[in-house]
């Protein structure tokens, strides 16, 4: 018997999967700054968790790094 792994394939999967992997990048980004004690306001949360390309996502976990604010992250944008 044959096994149907097109969804595994599937653009819904490929959509599951990108959506996974921004949770977790905003969950690394937001546990950096909370571990360096940087405070994270509620506006700024919502922007890191509502973010989904994982390309801004990289750069504000560099930023994660430097910063002094939450806000900083951003980077002027």
């Amino acid at each position: 018997m044959a096994v149907d792994l097109s969804f595994y394939t599937s653009p819904l999967s490929e959509e599951i999967r990108a959506q996974g992997e921004a949770r977790r990048a905003a969950e690394d980004i937001l546990t950096v700054l909370e571990q360096r004690g940087i405070l994270v306001p509620e506006a700024v949360r919502e922007r890191i968790t509502g973010c989904t390309d994982p390309h801004v996502m990289s750069d504000w976990f560099r930023r994660t790094l430097t910063v002094a604010t939450a806000e900083e992250i951003f980077g002027g944008e």
